[in-house]
């Protein structure tokens, strides 16, 4: 689960773990209110998909990836690194000693 927010602010990293097959429940006010999922694909084309990614495989040209644990879970909920100060300060600075 995750604050809209928070994937905002993150969302390719949101999507890069639906990618690798999880699932991520997005919270607006603390309500459930949608789920980001893998893509389903038409019925018929997962095995043509299948049958190619088995073949690249099974020439080495490709590995396939783990699926999702719950230390992805974590890492999503982790949070990011904090700017010291602010922007405009830091802009501020840099025009000082830029002169």
């Amino acid at each position: 689960m995750a604050n809209l927010a928070d994937v905002k602010n993150d969302l390719s990293r949101f999507v890069a773990l639906v990618r690798r097959g999880g699932r991520v429940r997005i919270l607006v006010r603390g309500v459930p209110a949608a789920d980001l999922v893998p893509v389903q694909s038409a019925p018929g084309a997962a095995d043509a998909d299948d049958a190619e990614l088995n073949e690249l495989e099974a020439l080495g040209l490709l590995r396939r990836g783990a699926p999702p644990t719950a230390q992805d879970d974590r890492e999503l909920n982790r949070p990011g690194p904090r700017a010291r100060g602010s922007a405009v300060g830091a802009l501020l600075a840099e025009r000082r000693t830029a002169r």
